[in-house]
């Protein structure tokens, strides 16, 4: 249980309420456009997360590994278990835990007083890992069903390259933009209630949902395609649009 100093300078004791109360008066602004299912649950989740983290006393980078342990244990059923309900069922209890621990690490590192670098790395690592491996445990796990076509094999194989294009973009924007002291879109806020909604598919928590289905692969896989379509989508219109801002930028400094 975490002591907390007071207005007269004597550390004490702070209830769970305090601590609520005191994390969401830290809270960062939703990052533009953030998709719903991270902006209405998975947020959520992860204040309750951290709460019960901090009064324990982990570290944020604690809790990343937390994070991290039931991502990839999920990711070991989809490779490692034919699908079947149950195991479907397991996957994404697993995978949404360990998205809500994700949720939940940086907002334990604003409780203590800040975040770091080794922090912040040790995040981007690990959803990097995670992306990768969670889409080849899907084209590994698909190669257990009998009677299912080839050319749905390709599908998680094409989801990898999109997803990783996607992350590494929204990586090199927030990095480019800082060389040149613009504020990136996690730090400017805002974004509408209908673009949220309009970019669930895209969601990894909405992704973490598709396996509920995991064990009637006939369904999944369509799912689990249309999820694809979406997010291709966005990377293709998401594309233009940085390099515009790129562009943008270059000639502002220009000038």
């Amino acid at each position: 249980m975490q002591s907390v100093a007071g207005r007269s300078g004597e550390a004490y004791m702070e209830t769970m309420g305090e601590t609520f109360a005191r994390l969401r008066g830290a809270q960062k602004g939703r990052a533009k456009g953030a998709p719903a299912y991270s902006v209405y649950v998975n947020r959520p989740v992860g204040r309750l997360l951290a709460v019960v983290a901090y009064r324990l006393g982990l570290t944020p980078n604690q809790v990343s590994l937390v994070s991290a342990l039931f991502t990839f244990s999920g990711i070991a059923v989809i490779a490692a278990v034919p699908p079947a309900p149950w195991s479907g069922v397991l996957v994404w209890l697993l995978l949404a835990l360990g998205y809500a621990w994700d949720s939940a690490d940086g907002q334990v590192a604003r409780l203590r007083g800040g975040g770091s670098l080794a922090g912040e790395w040790l995040d981007h690592f690990v959803d990097a890992l995670k992306i990768s491996s969670l889409h080849i445990a899907v084209f590994v796990g698909l190669t257990h069903v009998e009677g299912l076509a080839t050319a749905w094999l390709a599908v998680p194989l094409v989801f990898a390259v999109v997803a990783n294009t996607t992350f590494f973009g929204m990586i090199l924007n927030d990095l480019l933009k800082g060389k040149r002291g613009v504020a990136s879109a996690h730090s400017e806020g805002g974004g509408g209630n209908l673009r949220s909604i309009l970019l669930l598919p895209t969601d990894f928590g909405i992704l973490v949902l598709s396996f509920v289905v995991w064990g009637w692969p006939s369904v999944f896989v369509v799912v689990y395609g249309l999820l694809l379509v979406a997010c291709a989508a966005f990377l293709l219109l998401a594309a233009v649009k940085w390099f515009r801002d790129m562009r943008r930028i270059d000639a502002g400094s220009a000038t």
